[in-house]
C-alpha cells in the first residue's frame, strides 16, 4: 500500500478573507483558529522546569506517575472508575495519534473509518494514511458493515455537540455488532455550557455506557485546551488495555515518544483543578459576550453546549459569511472545512484574548444597528 493523494490543507483557501479582513482600518480579529492565547499554568512551567535534565530516553507508554495522573482525573473529573495504568498511554498531542491509529491498528483497503458528519479533516485523514474508505455518518444504523474503526467527538469540534449516555450507549453497542473499534475524542469535555455548565459530560469509558467491559473502547483527550499546553504537546489515551498494547507496539517502533519535561508536566497539570477552573470562567465570559452579538448580527447558534467555538449560519454557504465577517476585519472559520454538512455554517473561536473578543462583539454589534452591514 503507498500513500495516496492529500487533499490541500484547507486552511490555505482561508488566506484571501484573511487579507481582507486585515485591511479593515483598526486591524483584523481573528476568530478562526482554536489555539489558545492565555498563559501556560505556572504550576506547569515550573514542572517542565524541575525535569528538564532529561539525559535518558523517556518511555513511549509513560511514566507511572503521569498514567496515575491520568486514571486519578478520569475518577475525579469524568466520573470513570476502575481504570489502572495499564489503560493508559501518553500521546504526542492528540492530532498525531487521530491521523496515525487506523494505520497503526492495521486497517487497510476494503476497510472503512467512520466520523462524524461534521468533523476535524484529521479523521479522515487517518483514513487516507490507511488506505482505508471514510465515512462520515452520525446514525449508527448508517454505518457500513466494513466498518473497523469509528470515531466519536464529544463534545464536537467544529459544533460543541454532546452526546448523552443514550447516544454513546447505542453508538458502542453498534460499534460491537460491527466488530468494529471505537474511539471518542474527548478534549473538551471540561467545558460545558448552558445545560452541561456544572455538569460531568458523559465519556465513553463511562460504566453506564460501557456496561464495564472496555473492550474496543478508547478515549483520548488532551492538555491543549484545559490547561493551555498546546505547545507541549501533551496527550493520552484510556481504555481497552489491549488496544494500549497494540498500538504501543507501534508507537515505540516509529519513536512517538513525549518528551520526559512533558511527561511531568502531564502528572502535574492533570493533578491541579485551579488552573482548569480558572480557565473555564476565562472562556466562559468571552462566549457571553460574543455569543449574543453574533445572534443580534443575525447568524443563528446551532449546538454550542460545550467546547471552545461557536457553530451558526446565517442562512448562506460558508464562504459568503466569512466575506461578510471578512468586512467587518473578523476572521472566522469556514464550516465547508468539516465536511459537507459544514457547508452553510461557520465556526467562530472563543480562543482569543478578552480585548480582542470585547472588539469583535463592538463591530457586530455596531453592524447590527445597521441593517446593510448586518447579515442577511
Amino acid at each position: 500500500m503507498t500513500l495516496g493523494e492529500l487533499p490541500d490543507y484547507p486552511w490555505d483557501n482561508l488566506a484571501p478573507y484573511v487579507e481582507r479582513a486585515k485591511s479593515h482600518p483598526d486591524g483584523a480579529v481573528d476568530l478562526s483558529i482554536g489555539s489558545p492565547v492565555d498563559p501556560t499554568p505556572e504550576i506547569v512551567r515550573t514542572a517542565l522546569r524541575e525535569h528538564a535534565d532529561a539525559h535518558s530516553y523517556p518511555t513511549t507508554i509513560g511514566t507511572p506517575e503521569a498514567r496515575d495522573a491520568v486514571v486519578e482525573w478520569f475518577a475525579r473529573s469524568r466520573g470513570v472508575t476502575g481504570l489502572g495504568r495499564e489503560n493508559t498511554m501518553l500521546t504526542v498531542g492528540s492530532k498525531e495519534f487521530v491521523a496515525t491509529a487506523a494505520f497503526f491498528l492495521r486497517l487497510g483497503a476494503g476497510d472503512t473509518v467512520v466520523y462524524p458528519a461534521r468533523a476535524y479533516p484529521t479523521y479522515e485523514i487517518g483514513a487516507v494514511f490507511a488506505g482505508a474508505a471514510g465515512f462520515a455518518g452520525d446514525d449508527p444504523a448508517g454505518w457500513p458493515a466494513s466498518t473497523k474503526l469509528i470515531w466519536l467527538n464529544s463534545p464536537g469540534n467544529p459544533d460543541g455537540r454532546v452526546l448523552g449516555v443514550d447516544e454513546l450507549r447505542a453508538a458502542v453497542a453498534r460499534a460491537r455488532d460491527l466488530g468494529a473499534i471505537i474511539v471518542n475524542d474527548e478534549c473538551y469535555a471540561e467545558l460545558g455550557w448552558g445545560e452541561w455548565a456544572g455538569e460531568c459530560i458523559p465519556s465513553i469509558l463511562d460504566e453506564r455506557v460501557t456496561g464495564g467491559d472496555l473492550t474496543n473502547i478508547l478515549a483520548c483527550s488532551s492538555l491543549s485546551k484545559r490547561s493551555n499546553l498546546a505547545g507541549y504537546r501533551a496527550a493520552y489515551l484510556a481504555g481497552d488495555s489491549s488496544l494500549i498494547e497494540r498500538l504501543l507496539v507501534a508507537r515505540k517502533h516509529a519513536g512517538l515518544i513525549v518528551p520526559a519535561p512533558v511527561q511531568a508536566a502531564v502528572a502535574t497539570a492533570l493533578g491541579d483543578d485551579e488552573h482548569a477552573r480558572e480557565q473555564y470562567h476565562r472562556y466562559r465570559r468571552r462566549r457571553e459576550v460574543l455569543l449574543p452579538a453574533l445572534q443580534a448580527w443575525g447568524m443563528r447558534i446551532e449546538h454550542s453546549e460545550a467546547g471552545l467555538y461557536l457553530w451558526g449560519t446565517t442562512g448562506h454557504d460558508s464562504w459568503t459569511t466569512i466575506g461578510a465577517l471578512a468586512d467587518l476585519g473578523i476572521i472566522g472559520g469556514p464550516g465547508v472545512f468539516y465536511g459537507e454538512a459544514g457547508d452553510q455554517y461557520v465556526r467562530i473561536s472563543l480562543t482569543a484574548t478578552d480585548e480582542q473578543i470585547d472588539e469583535g462583539a463592538r463591530r457586530l454589534s455596531a453592524a447590527s444597528a445597521d441593517p446593510s452591514a448586518k447579515a442577511q
